[in-house]
């Protein structure tokens, strides 16, 4: 597998459009599998979707630390090949999975093995440029990305009509090989081996501290994380609202779920168009500020159970809007001072966010009631964290000739 990083096989396409790709395999994964939840649940036992997600979220942040070690030190396509053939490999046993211990097993192992397609995707980003071209490369890979949430949902509900639920896993490793092919086929090494590193374990901890003590890093760090939270406490609670408190079947929820997609996709364009412009802390400000009176408003208006579904979808719309300022700019400004070991950070800074996803999802299903009052409140109290650690960034005068 060392060889790889020599291959250079075929003309290399826009990166933009093999990251997102790659970087897509997070959302393939989780919303591909939603609309089966009800199923597995009957076949494997009450709250097997619920622990395979969790056991995803997990295995994904235990995952990024070791993914972005090993990318600082062996390069990026090699790691990345490595785990693209885990998580085909884990996709596969999942689908024969014949318990919820089991399959919950192979969703972690899953998980770990597609840390590699987040971590090394950013840390390249950060190898090719930096500053407001890096933020507007990143947010254009989300865009890219972005398609998965629309095709996913519809393809999870389609697959299971056809199919059945194992099935949407093999469709899953499908991806995967797809995914190792283009890499192996087009990806070049951005990383020189005169720059990576070459520490051990003890070094490699305190570089994470110096890492989580840059205030930078920290402070965007942090910020990055609440979004996560937000956005699976968003994953965890959207069942229990539209397929529960609202009744929607299966293909209906997937179609709501696709409606989500295709507006991510323009409000990530929106945040392309205006980083240019404004730079990403100010993006970073707008998004934390309407996301903070969306979901307190939603917060306040739950406590009543709006009778309408359709009002409820207007304001997460506002909140995905929200959203979108977050992952890219901040990714952008946390790794701004960490070239030398920016796969390092990336993974630092993705176990954050993911551990903190995890911890929102599992409220979510604690405080469930059959209504949106726990993701609700959940999405309010990540906005509230957002806010503090906003105000814990450095001065914007620090980075005006980003």
């Amino acid at each position: 597998m060392g060889n790889l990083q020599n291959v250079r096989a075929g003309p290399t396409p826009d990166l933009k459009y093999l990251l997102g790709f790659i970087i897509a395999i997070g959302p393939v994964s989780v919303d591909m599998y939603l609309p089966a939840a009800a199923v597995i649940e009957r076949e494997l036992g009450k709250s097997s979707p619920q622990l395979a997600l969790a056991a995803y979220f997990a295995g994904f942040a235990a995952g990024q630390l070791t993914q972005g070690l090993v990318s600082d030190r062996l390069g990026r396509r090699a790691p990345l090949a490595f785990g693209l053939s885990l998580y085909i490999v884990a996709s596969i046993c999942c689908a024969l999975a014949q318990s919820s211990v089991s399959l919950c097993v192979f969703r972690a192992i899953a998980a770990f093995g597609a840390a590699a397609s987040v971590v090394v995707p950013r840390a390249m980003v950060r190898d090719v440029c930096d500053g407001r071209e890096a933020a507007e490369l990143m947010s254009d890979i989300m865009q890219v990305m972005s398609v998965a949430p629309v095709v996913a949902p519809l393809l999870g509900s389609s697959v299971l009509l056809v199919a059945g639920w194992r099935a949407i896993f093999l469709v899953a490793a499908l991806y995967g090989v797809v995914s190792l092919i283009l890499m192996i086929w087009f990806m070049q090494e951005t990383l020189p081996r005169a720059k990576r590193l070459s520490i051990g374990f003890t070094p490699t901890l305190r570089l994470f501290g110096e890492i989580l003590r840059e205030r930078r890093f920290l402070s965007n760090a942090l910020i990055g994380t609440f979004g996560m939270g937000a956005l699976f406490a968003f994953l965890a609670g959207s069942p229990i609202v539209f397929l529960n408190q609202y009744a929607y079947t299966p293909l209906a929820y997937g179609l709501t779920l696709a409606t989500f997609g295709v507006a991510t996709i323009g409000f990530f364009r929106l945040n392309s168009a205006l980083v240019s412009r404004l730079g990403a802390p100010r993006m970073i400000e707008a998004g934390v500020l309407v996301w903070l009176v969306a979901s307190g408003y939603l917060a306040i208006s739950m406590r009543s159970a709006p009778a309408s579904s359709a009002w409820v979808l207007g304001v997460l719309m506002v909140f995905l809007l929200s959203y979108t300022c977050i992952p890219s700019n901040t990714q952008v400004e946390a790794l701004s001072n960490h070239s030398s070991h920016a796969a390092s950070a990336t993974a630092l800074m993705s176990t954050m966010q993911y551990s903190g996803g995890a911890i929102a999802g599992a409220l979510v299903g604690e405080l469930a009631d059959g209504t949106g009052k726990s993701m609700a409140w959940v999405l309010f109290g990540c906005a509230l964290g957002a806010v503090a650690a906003m105000c814990f960034r450095p001065r914007r005068a620090a980075w005006k000739n980003q």
